[in-house]
């Protein structure tokens, strides 16, 4: 007997906080106005996807004291955003990142619950530490936690906000005018915690929202990451790009649930994913070289070789050889706040790497950053990205991805006119949304008990 086809999990991440958005493709749009995040929004809907993501960058990326060549500067706070897109979506599932390290869990709790009451229950939380100093000096306690330290935090985060989600069980209110009785409880939203990273009491101040609490993601790849998200998140997102990558990821995590007593199906697996499409497979390639070329700026591509160097390589023509210099080893790191910093745990061994593949391949400092690092996830027509999804999927490398366009706010469109219709047309994907809240959407279910106790653990 044949294995049943898996349904495919699609969301939309609205980029810019990385290079893999093209501001400057004459294509692009605003990262600011509005409309951008609406037509995003209502495209990602048109085409049933299950959620729009907002990633969030609580500070500018800077090397040498001068912003990233390539990051959007300036797009609207997360909740803002979501908070106005709940008006202008009637299914979308709102989902946006809001760090643990910096921020408290009864000011989280209360803007998730809002937003799950103003969308009818399509909110949902991206939790995320912060490993980093630099960022951590845009706030008054400075932010800096030690790997081991912002997962206990973050762990004793999320616990103290289910907590507060569910100090309402949904039937308080009353709202009897004969008799001038609002709350049948008057004690409703009382909580208590006490514990290593919080320790706080009153009462929570937002009803029992739609889902009970949001959907919760998360995005960390360490095992302390893939920890966290099998004891209590409801998707967690990955970086895996091949089929066989993906699968061990997939069954690593998946395989961590029992433990926590939750079922192979309470955790979603959603990588993030690039694409390219074009009428042809050829085209579609030849489109993608160009798209890394916009992608990786001269001055980019410098920057991305300053990671590994340590040292300042301004000086250096991004269109000629690689460094005849070594890296400098060094603890105060040229490239401070960047995750690239942590990639490369050999800089030495790096540069021997690098300088061979530009050596073999003639290659330039820009060609070999274009040429080693990501590139786009799905290329080609689409029926060959339709089918190439499809795989992964059924295949057990992921349950769907994160679709993240280059061009802002159109480079969705295609995707949703031409991939979505084949995948329905397989059977693995819906024509139409079938039920009101995210939880629906994902097929998870909806949190009626307290606070689960496991994910303090």
């Amino acid at each position: 007997m044949s294995k049943p086809l898996k349904q495919i999990h699609l969301a939309a991440h609205f980029p810019g906080v990385n290079n893999t958005t093209v501001w400057s493709d004459p294509e692009a749009g605003s990262h600011i106005e509005f409309s951008s995040f609406a037509h995003f929004a209502r495209t990602a809907e048109r085409a049933k996807f299950d959620f729009l993501f907002l990633a969030e960058g609580l500070r500018l990326r800077e090397q040498g004291g001068q912003i990233y060549d390539l990051d959007v500067v300036g797009r609207p706070d997360t909740f803002t955003v979501l908070a106005a897109l709940a008006a202008v979506t009637e299914r979308l599932g709102l989902t946006g990142t809001i760090n643990s390290t910096f921020n408290e869990p009864y000011e989280v709790a209360r803007q998730f619950a809002a937003l799950d009451h103003l969308s009818d229950g399509r909110a949902a939380w991206n939790v995320v530490t912060s490993w980093d100093a630099f960022t951590g000096e845009n706030f008054r306690r400075g932010g800096f936690l030690p790997q081991d330290e912002r997962y206990s935090r973050a762990k004793e985060f999320l616990a103290t906000a289910n907590e507060l989600f569910d100090s309402w069980q949904g039937d308080e209110i009353v709202a009897d005018q004969a008799t001038g009785t609002f709350l049948r409880d008057p004690k409703a939203g009382s909580f208590v915690h006490s514990g290593r990273h919080f320790d706080i009491h009153g009462q929570f101040n937002v009803p029992r929202s739609p889902q009970g609490r949001p959907v919760i993601f998360q995005a960390g790849d360490s095992d302390e990451g893939r920890e966290f998200a099998a004891a209590g998140a409801d998707a967690i997102f990955s970086r895996y790009a091949t089929l066989k990558e993906g699968q061990a990821f997939y069954t690593d995590v998946k395989n961590r649930l029992a433990r926590y007593g939750r079922r192979h199906d309470d955790l979603l697996i959603l990588p993030a994913a690039t694409f390219v499409l074009a009428d042809t497979d050829e085209e579609a390639e030849e489109l993608a070289r160009e798209v890394r070329r916009q992608q990786v700026s001269g001055a980019t591509a410098i920057k991305h070789l300053e990671f590994v160097w340590n040292r300042d390589l301004s000086g250096y023509d991004p269109d000629g050889p690689l460094p005849d210099v070594d890296p400098d080893i060094g603890d105060d790191h040229i490239s401070k706040g960047r995750a690239q910093v942590r990639m490369y745990r050999d800089p030495l061994a790096t540069a021997r790497e690098w300088r061979g593949l530009a050596a073999a391949n003639n290659w330039s400092i820009r060609d070999l950053v274009i040429n080693t690092g990501n590139r786009q996830n799905f290329i080609g027509s689409p029926a060959t990205v339709a089918a190439t999804i499809n795989d992964f999927v059924q295949a057990d490398a992921s349950d769907g991805f994160i679709l993240a366009p280059h061009i802002t706010p159109t480079g969705l469109d295609a995707f949703a006119d031409k991939v979505v219709p084949l995948l329905q047309e397989q059977g693995v994907f819906r024509t139409d949304y079938e039920g009101v809240t995210l939880r629906d959407h994902l097929g998870l279910a909806h949190p009626d008990g307290p606070a689960d106790e496991r994910v303090a653990s």
